[in-house]
C-alpha cells in the first residue's frame, strides 16, 4: 500500500478485520485537495450497498477552501465507491449477516488516484479490546528492553 493519507485509527481496535478490499472513490476536486493535505476523518465511516452500487457513509471530508465550495455542500455526504460487480455482490452478502460490517480503514495515494481500503470486520467484545491493549503493552515493553540492551 502507498502512503496513507487518512486512517481510521480505531478500526483495528474496535473490529477484527477478516478481509480487505481496495476501492476507488468518487470525489469532488476540492475534496481531493483536502485529502492530499491529510485533512478528513474516516472515524465511524462504513460501507453500504444499495441498488447494485456501494456507498461510503459518514466519512467527514470538508472542502479545501470552504468559502469557494458550493453553498449546499455537505462534508458527510454519501460517496459512491468504484468496485467490481463481484466485489459488490460479496459486500452485499456480508451486509445481511449478523455481527459483520464493512468499514473504511484508510485512504491512500495510488499513483495520481485516491483509493479507499475497506475491510469486512466483526465487532470486538470488551474483553477482546482489553486483550489487545495487554498485548500491545507487552510488545512495547519487550521492544524497550531489547533496545536498551
Amino acid at each position: 500500500m502507498a502512503e496513507s493519507l487518512i486512517q481510521n485509527k480505531k478500526a483495528y481496535f474496535n473490529y477484527e478485520i477478516t478481509e480487505k478490499f481496495t476501492a476507488g472513490i468518487e470525489l469532488f476536486g476540492f475534496e481531493v485537495k483536502n485529502i492530499r493535505q491529510k485533512h478528513g476523518s474516516l472515524e465511524g465511516a462504513y460501507v453500504t450497498v444499495r441498488g447494485g452500487e456501494s456507498f461510503l457513509i459518514n466519512a467527514d471530508i470538508a472542502a479545501y477552501q470552504p468559502k469557494n465550495a458550493p453553498e449546499d455542500f455537505n462534508p458527510k455526504r454519501n460517496r459512491k465507491l468504484l468496485l467490481t460487480k463481484k466485489e459488490i455482490k460479496q459486500l452485499a452478502s456480508v451486509e445481511g449477516k449478523k455481527g459483520l460490517t464493512v468499514i473504511a480503514i484508510a485512504m491512500y495515494n495510488a499513483g495520481h488516484k485516491l483509493k479507499l481500503e475497506i475491510g469486512i470486520g466483526r465487532g470486538k467484545k470488551e474483553f477482546d479490546k482489553r486483550e489487545s491493549i495487554k498485548k500491545r503493552d507487552t510488545d512495547r515493553e519487550i521492544r524497550r528492553t531489547l533496545k536498551n540492551e
